[in-house]
């Protein structure tokens, strides 16, 4: 709209050129955006213990770069249930879970 805008206000033909250079951009970042979105719903659907373990941070998604990766930090996460006095969480309590993978991974000690 600004590009619009400015097109209509000043007249010059580089703001129209520009606008369609934004749209067409815009097109294709709207293309790879559902891209995405498609292979997270393949994923979830195919395999969804996979899909909750890269939600989690667990591993890296399927169209990430594998190498490097380092789990997310857990070690700080809070419980619902005993933290928050959430009742309902009771089913998702998170004191068990074994220590930070990505603080080992690190060579921290877990928090």
């Amino acid at each position: 709209m600004a590009m619009r805008a400015a097109f209509v206000r000043a007249g010059d033909e580089r703001y129209s050129a520009l606008r369609a250079q934004v749209i067409e951009l815009l097109s294709q970042a709207r293309g790879l955006e559902n891209e995405a979105r498609a292979n997270l719903q393949e994923l979830h659907s195919c395999d969804p213990e996979r899909f909750v373990r890269s939600r989690e941070g667990e591993e890296p998604w399927p169209d990430e770069i594998q190498a490097g990766f380092v789990p997310r930090h857990t070690c700080r996460d809070t419980c619902l249930y005993h933290d928050h006095g959430v009742l309902d969480a009771l089913m998702q309590c998170i004191c068990g879970r074994p220590p930070c993978r990505a603080c080992s991974i690190a060579g921290e000690p877990a928090a």
